[in-house]
């Protein structure tokens, strides 16, 4: 093929770079890095570019505006912390509940949103805090009683009074108490706290020592009992020194206890022996729930609630990127109980009360996969009461099923255990190679297993007919004309977030 007229046989010389290009030639970059033009990306690189700068960009912009409102709230109390205190006062304090969120293997989740959304507020108005929380279902309820009946005990005398410091009487503790409040986070906290008062304030003030309780009520049940097969084994079995191997049944009664038996073999020791007889003469006039419950500090309700399950991922992404509004409620949660301002705690009368109390326990336990909101309204007794429709369905349906499913389990390998232990400890016959490496528990040991086993499965199910859905709250009427609850200030107007929030 012959080339045109003009055609060169010779390669076009490249053209010599100049400028910037002339000097990065030297420096390793290579040369098709230098004469790249640039081009838009394809079909596929713009969508991903789009998809995950629009859900970086809203979650940047959800944390800037969650800073913002930390801030405005922030702004608005910190002048309260530059307010000069007495040397001998003490900052105003309160006190912060929390419980375990039902199915949250966290049980410190509430606190933790306390400390994100409300905290940071208190903190820059210099208002100190203690936080309770409880780990199980009813922890929180048994405190609050038995902090209440230890008050009611130092008031009317029956114990002794701590020692007291200097400018540290009982009178300046009440008054540091009532001058503070009550913080209290989600639904299950709140009811918890209803029924820590209202046993506090109604059942009577012996100390009672629910691990003795429980060891009277399991001594009878015959889950130890020896068997007649067990007794005729060793009845017939070795001798030592020409003398029957001794046995529970053949041990004489004695209340003497060597030191090492655990407190619930033992019998009652005399200082528990005199306590008793001290309670038992405690004057009726003093065992009786008092007619009128002295004044409590101000409670503040925060709403709070923990989506947990594979039906509530939508909520949970929905949250991930809008703290935003979590970080609202919070700040005027605190700014609440900043500003000190309250109202009575407001609840139904006394009759519909006890109406829908009835009907609740003729009905039972209710359906979890329906929300009950078409009740009626009981005031602040409905606090976040929209909530527990959001709770796992499987473990409010299997709550108790799983513990009665536990204990019969337990039960049911108990004799083979409790067989084999006393087998070994008789000398009936040898231990295995495995039991010799890895001694079984001792009958010893399977008591106080049982013990403990007992007291947790007892206390949860206590608590969880405290906090499950469809159950009323735990109300006394005397806590009506004493309960108070944080408002907001009449004169405030809501904050620019919240107001932008809403045209939104």
């Amino acid at each position: 093929m012959s080339k045109q007229a003009g055609d060169s046989v010779f390669p076009q010389p490249k053209s010599q770079l100049t400028g910037v290009k002339a000097a990065l030639q030297y420096t390793g970059i290579p040369p098709s890095w230098l004469d790249k033009r640039p081009s838009l990306p394809s079909r596929n690189w713009l969508i991903f570019l789009g998809v995950t700068s629009t859900i970086a960009g809203y979650y940047i912009y959800d944390r800037r505006k969650c800073k913002e409102i930390r801030k405005e709230y922030v702004d608005k109390v910190k002048n309260l912390a530059d307010v000069p205190l007495h040397s001998l006062d003490y900052p105003r304090k309160v006190t912060v509940y929390g419980s375990k969120w039902p199915a949250d293997e966290d049980y410190d989740r509430g606190m933790k949103y306390f400390r994100k959304y409300v905290k940071p507020i208190l903190v820059a108005a210099a208002i100190d805090f203690e936080m309770i929380n409880g780990r199980r279902h009813g922890d929180l309820a048994r405190r609050i009683a038995d902090d209440i009946k230890k008050r009611r005990r130092l008031e009317l005398g029956l114990d002794q009074p701590p020692i007291v410091l200097p400018h540290h009487s009982p009178e300046d503790q009440r008054r540091r108490e009532l001058e503070g409040g009550i913080v209290i986070v989600g639904r299950p906290t709140f009811k918890e706290f209803m029924a820590g008062l209202k046993r506090g304030w109604t059942e009577r003030l012996e100390i009672v020592d629910r691990e003795e309780m429980l060891s009277q009520d399991l001594e009878n049940d015959g889950k130890f009992d020896e068997s007649e097969l067990e007794t005729n084994v060793v009845s017939d079995g070795p001798d030592l020194d020409g003398e029957p191997i001794p046995t529970t049944s053949r041990l004489p009664s004695s209340k003497s206890f060597p030191a090492f038996t655990p407190p619930h073999l033992q019998g009652p020791s005399p200082s528990s022996t005199a306590k008793a007889s001290e309670q038992s003469t405690i004057p009726a006039s003093m065992n009786t729930p008092p007619a009128r419950i002295p004044p409590m500090p101000p409670v503040l309700l925060v709403h709070f609630v923990d989506y947990i399950g594979f039906s509530q991922i939508p909520h949970m992404i929905w949250e991930f990127f809008n703290q935003r509004h979590k970080a609202q409620s919070g700040a005027e949660a605190a700014y609440r109980l900043v500003k000190d301002v309250t109202r009575p705690f407001n609840a139904p009368p006394e009759e519909e009360l006890s109406r829908l109390a009835a009907e609740a326990e003729s009905q039972g336990e209710p359906d979890p996969s329906q929300p009950h909101l078409s009740e009626p309204s009981l005031a602040d007794l409905d606090f976040d009461k929209d909530v527990e429709s959001s709770y796992k369905k499987s473990y409010v349906r299997d709550f108790t099923d799983v513990i009665t499913k536990a204990r019969q389990e337990y039960y049911e390998k108990l004799p083979a255990r409790l067989e084999t232990a006393r087998a070994l400890a008789w000398g009936t016959r040898e231990p295995t190679k495995e039991e010799a490496n890895y001694p079984p528990p001792t009958e010893v040991e399977l008591r106080a297993e049982r013990m403990k086993k007992e007291l947790r499965w007892r206390a949860d199910e206590e608590g969880w007919d405290i906090i499950r859905p469809g159950k009323p709250v735990a109300w006394d009427e005397r806590l009506r004309d004493v309960l108070k609850v944080f408002v907001d200030p009449p004169s405030e107007t809501r904050s620019g977030q919240a107001k932008e929030e809403e045209a939104k």
